[in-house]
């Protein structure tokens, strides 16, 4: 189980330094800029359901695994995209989970479970076959009571900025609801983010019709470009009054592409024509990078660029259980090259913020580091979802803090639908970042007053910073 020195330096000098750093970082709030955690979660307050369709069903991380040893998603209850039957006791898809909870040893998603029953239900009894039944019954208990109701563990983990993550096409009454129990808006606790991808990559099952409700929402006319333009830019509007301050794009590569207006409006009329090949999407991908820079110069939303996932690679759990269910795998990206069209025309205006991922792990200090380091619009995501392991943490910086130091890095994302693993994940990227630091002072290479400065400013304050959550305290 968890102990105080959980993945803190071995040797025990530098574990000194470091415990003494992660005490300054852990009662730090937690800025969570990037995630996808339901807003009706915490607008509805409602108690959480059975253990296993809160810890299991929604958790692709978990589910993914147990495919890869020819368990089915349905076994574990995950909707099937044409209704047919899938498993719907909770306690058989616990007990068929825990039959295979070796499977998980030395992974990360089994330190953030076990860590969620321990730090968050006070459940410490191990998981195994044996025990599925006495853990489940704990967590029931304990789901039962008011004090783990969704706002008030909000309360208990911390968190002072919650982001979630909607599209264009989405009403946001989840977050109009929140503001008005005082949980949203501008400056709120609960914040919406803009993602237009599924407006705007023509790839996108439905594009056609989601441009044409997207239009109907905005009331512009989305059968010109210029129409098209100006409905994005009215539902960025709606949600900075529901109080986004950033954008996220979640495209198959780092390309931009800047068009000239009359070429941006042929190939938009191609792809509503149905005319558009893989080419023409990619072109319009893009190009709509730059113009949403563009954008964010004129209404100040942070752009947040995350390429390089192969989506629904597995193509039979795409059409099984559709989208978001584990089977999207990560590619190569190339970033140099990629992204030289809208750092020419943006990249050193300090108005811009542009922080952009990799799910390819091998650009952090061939490419990424050097370009957040020599442009004053660019800063470089934490790693996320294949990469948010403590190695890789820990690689990320050693790779990058040679050439983008720590203050062109943006703060730690926890990239999660699981609400009660947020406080779990924050805590293992404070305690990497106290080790790292306590090594560097070991070294004689930082002091301990710059390192205990630096500690706060990346779990709390350059986050706040970078994603315009308020003016800091």
């Amino acid at each position: 189980m968890p102990t105080p020195d959980l993945l803190l330096p071995a040797d025990p000098g530098v574990r000194g330094l470091a415990r003494e750093l992660y005490a300054l970082a852990a009662p730090q709030p937690i800025i969570s800029p990037h995630g996808h955690v339901d807003p009706a979660i915490l607008a509805e307050d409602r108690p959480f359901p059975d253990p296993a369709r809160l810890l299991i069903v929604p958790d692709h991380y978990l589910t993914r695994m147990l495919l890869s040893q020819g368990i089915p998603p349905a076994r574990l209850g995950v909707p099937t995209v044409d209704g047919s039957p899938v498993e719907a006791d909770g306690r058989t898809i616990w007990r068929l989970f825990a039959a295979h909870w070796h499977l998980f040893r030395g992974t990360p998603s089994r330190l953030w479970l076990e860590r969620t029953f321990a730090d968050v239900f006070g459940v410490t009894t191990p998981l195994s076959p044996a025990t599925a039944d006495a853990v489940y019954d704990e967590l029931a208990a304990r789901l039962a009571e008011p004090e783990f109701r969704p706002r008030a563990l909000f309360e208990r983990f911390g968190i002072e900025v919650l982001a979630t993550t909607e599209s264009p096409l989405d009403d946001l009454g989840q977050h109009a609801k929140l503001a008005a129990d005082g949980w949203g808006g501008p400056g709120g606790r609960v914040v919406t983010t803009f993602r237009p991808d599924n407006v705007v990559d023509m790839e996108f099952d439905g594009w056609r019709t989601n441009v044409a409700r997207l239009g109907e929402i905005a009331g512009e006319d989305t059968g010109t470009y210029a129409g098209y333009l100006a409905a994005l830019r009215a539902r960025r509007a709606a949600f900075i009054a529901a109080g986004a301050t950033s954008s996220d794009h979640g495209h198959p590569t780092a390309r931009t592409l800047a068009l000239s207006p009359a070429e941006a409006a042929a190939l938009y009329d191609k792809g509503l024509r149905g005319e558009a090949d893989a080419a023409d999407a990619e072109a319009f991908r893009a190009h709509m990078l730059v113009e949403f820079a563009r954008m964010s110069l004129d209404d100040g939303l942070v752009l947040q660029l995350h390429p390089g996932a192969a989506r629904n690679h597995n193509r039979w759990l795409y059409a099984t259980h559709g989208r978001d269910v584990g089977g999207d795998v990560p590619q190569a990206t190339e970033y140099v090259n990629a992204l030289a069209p809208l750092l020419d025309a943006h990249g050193n205006d300090p108005r811009l913020r542009v922080v952009v991922y990799t799910l390819d792990e091998y650009t952090f200090s061939r490419e990424l580091a050097p370009l957040a380091g020599g442009y004053a619009a660019l800063y470089l995501g934490a790693p996320w979802w294949f990469l948010d392991s403590p190695e890789v943490l820990r690689r990320f910086r050693e790779a990058v803090t040679e050439s983008a130091g720590f203050y062109n890095t943006a703060g730690f994302v926890d990239d999660t639908r699981a609400f009660c693993s947020i406080p779990v994940r924050h805590d293992v990227a404070r305690r990497i970042d106290a080790g790292f630091l306590a090594r560097l002072v070991a070294e004689h290479r930082l002091a301990e007053d710059e390192a205990a400065e630096t500690i706060v400013d990346l779990a709390y304050r350059l986050p706040k910073k970078v994603f315009k959550f308020g003016e800091l305290s």
